[in-house]
Order: C-alpha cells, then sequence, then structure tokens
C-alpha cells in the first residue's frame, strides 16, 4: 500500500515539475498603430498563445512607461482553443510617451502557473491642427451631428445643445474654442462607440457655429456646421429666462412705483382716509416688487435644466457649489441665477440651501 502511494505522489510530483519547467504561455502584438496623434484614444491588441488548460485565470499588470491604461481591468477574449486576446486603450499628449510593458500571469487557485513578459514598443506621435481656432481636439474615424437645437438663454445670449455620434474617438475633449461657457452635459462611452451631448452659450446674433475634427479613416480635417435657429415655440420659461430682465417686468414695477408717488401726493393733498389706504397698499406692492431676490448656495453636482421638468434637458453640471440668486419657483423645482450671471437655469429643490 505505501509502495502505491508513494508511486502516486512521486508521478504527480513529476506532472507538476514538468508543467512548471515547461513554457505555456507565449505573448506578441496583434494590434498597434504606427502613428498616433496628441489626445487621441488608440487601442493595442495584445495575443496570448497558451499551451495549457490547467489554469482558471488570466491577469494583466503594466510597467514603466509613461501613460496609463484606460482600461486596465479588460477581460481575456478566447478567440480559439488555445488562443487568447485583450484590447487596452491608451492616450498620449505629448510626443515623450512610452507605453508600458505588458507582464501576463496564468493562476490556478491563485497561485502562479506561468508569466510572461511582452516589452514595450515604440509608436510615432503627431501634434495636428496647431493654430486652427476651429479644431475641437476631437481625432475619430467617423463623426456625426445627430441634432442640435438653440433656445433663447437670457436677452442677449442663446443656449445650444448638440447630439454627436463618434467611433474611435475622443468625445471627452471636446473644446469648441474662443467660447466661455460650455461644458458636456453627458457622455456615453462605449468604445469605440461614444455620444456627447454638449451645451455651449453664444451672443444671440450669432447664426452658426463651425469646427473641425480629425478624421483618421480620410487623413484630412473635417468641418462641421451647426446653424443657431431660435426655435419659435419657446414657453414663457424659456422666452425670458431671466424675468429680472424682462421688459415688461421693468414697466410693472415702473408703473406700480408711479401709482405710489401719485396716490402719495393726492392724499398729502386731499387727507382723505382711502386715498391713506390705497396708498399703504401700493407702498406695500412697491416694496414686494423692489425687493432683492433670495438668495441662497447650489450643491457641488447639481444639473442645471433647462425647465422645470424631470425629462427636461441637462445643460451642464456644478462642478463646484455656487452662490445664487432665486428667479423663480415652480413645483420642486427652483429657477435660479448665478451671482456673476453666467448661468439661469432650473435645479430641483433638494439641491438648493437658503444661506
Amino acid at each position: 500500500m505505501k509502495k502505491i502511494i508513494t508511486t502516486l505522489i512521486l508521478t504527480n510530483l513529476l506532472f507538476c515539475l514538468n508543467l512548471f519547467a515547461a513554457k505555456n504561455l507565449y505573448l506578441s502584438y496583434k494590434s498597434v498603430p504606427k502613428n498616433v496623434y496628441k489626445d487621441q484614444r488608440f487601442e493595442v491588441v495584445v495575443k496570448a498563445l497558451i499551451t495549457t488548460k490547467y489554469f482558471d485565470e488570466i491577469n494583466t499588470t503594466f510597467n514603466g512607461g509613461n501613460i496609463k491604461a484606460l482600461n486596465p481591468s479588460n477581460q481575456w477574449k478566447k478567440i480559439s482553443s488555445n488562443v487568447y486576446e485583450n484590447s487596452f486603450h491608451f492616450k498620449a499628449s505629448n510626443a515623450n510617451f512610452k507605453i508600458p510593458s505588458f507582464n501576463v500571469q496564468l493562476l490556478k487557485n491563485g497561485n502562479l502557473i506561468d508569466r510572461s513578459v511582452l516589452g514595450a514598443i515604440n509608436i510615432s506621435y503627431s501634434d495636428i491642427a496647431k493654430g486652427d481656432k476651429r479644431f475641437t481636439n476631437i481625432i475619430a474615424k467617423d463623426l456625426k451631428l445627430k441634432a442640435y437645437k438653440t433656445k433663447q438663454y437670457n436677452n442677449k445670449e442663446s443656449l445650444t445643445i448638440i447630439d454627436i455620434d463618434a467611433i474611435g474617438s475622443n468625445l471627452e475633449n471636446f473644446n469648441l474654442q474662443g467660447i466661455e461657457e460650455q461644458g458636456i452635459s453627458k457622455l456615453t462611452d462605449n468604445y469605440p462607440k461614444q455620444n456627447l451631448i454638449y451645451y455651449f452659450v453664444m451672443p444671440v446674433h450669432k447664426k452658426k457655429v463651425v469646427f473641425n475634427y480629425y478624421n483618421t479613416s480620410t487623413k484630412s480635417l473635417e468641418t462641421i456646421t451647426v446653424p443657431l435657429i431660435l426655435q419659435n415655440e419657446l414657453v414663457s420659461t424659456q422666452t425670458d429666462l431671466n424675468p429680472n430682465d424682462s421688459s415688461f417686468e421693468k414697466y410693472k414695477k415702473m408703473a406700480v412705483a408711479a401709482l405710489f408717488i401719485v396716490f402719495l401726493i393726492i392724499y398729502i393733498l386731499k387727507r382723505k382716509k382711502i386715498f391713506l389706504f390705497i396708498t399703504i397698499i401700493l407702498f406695500i406692492i412697491t416694496s414686494i416688487y423692489l425687493m432683492p431676490n433670495k438668495k441662497g448656495i447650489v450643491k457641488k453636482d447639481t444639473f442645471i435644466y433647462i425647465l422645470p421638468t424631470k425629462n427636461s434637458t441637462i445643460f451642464f453640471k456644478l462642478n463646484e457649489k455656487q452662490k445664487v440668486e432665486v428667479l423663480n419657483e415652480k413645483s420642486d423645482f427652483i429657477k435660479i441665477m448665478g451671482i456673476d450671471k453666467k448661468f439661469i437655469g432650473w435645479v430641483k429643490e433638494e439641491n438648493f440651501e437658503e444661506n
């Protein structure tokens, strides 16, 4: 019995020694771009040839380099009986970039079975569209302007929302040069497909915005034109986003104040109680109209909506808490304006705090 047990132990030991002594993992590059552009998101595909089935996990780490993988935890995919592949994404911001080497391990129950290192490879770099004021920093295989809509922002400016689809792109870097107020409302990233909802504010007299992106398929700059056409169906909450700037509102305040002065003079001349009563009422109304708006603070990461509805378009998110002035209230929403008057919109009541 002892001889049988000893034989089995020795056999298993020899099997394990042969397993670990033999090379079971071979790495190579399947796809590497020859050239990349500034801020372009590029893909490196690594291939693994595995000659053993004695593993339950493939683990990847990165050594060296000065840029990080954007998807370091991406899972390996089985291509055939013993071939696996993984796609890692990177982005370079200058010509001195260097991708890391790939350290891949085969594990079984947490124990190391085999490992292999794929050394870094050099990729050339280009900086395009220098000095082009229309360039948006976007590099894509394809980009389409799906939709756009322009609405009145205040009496002097319009707000435009654009909806963009792109493939193999870096829409997170989208920027319109020369426009002060702009930003990302929503970015959906299912790389290589991306969708961007973007807002920007322009003087109301501007009729179009023209921007460029670099198309990696045609290897040329492509031009996109966004017409800035104000919508005619503006509702009262949009036609004059800031009621304090409304001509009607100003005339109403002036009329009430004038009536108060007139009846005050009449009371002084006539000294009748009825005129005193009317004067007091007009004084109260005038005081309410001329009373400064309530002020407060809107929390960080609050969404600013165009309309006081749950389905309204979000045109930007506050990166930090802001002091604001209250312009109006409706249901669970509050219309606010930045103290510096740089933005106006609706926020949910739960995100507002009084001073």
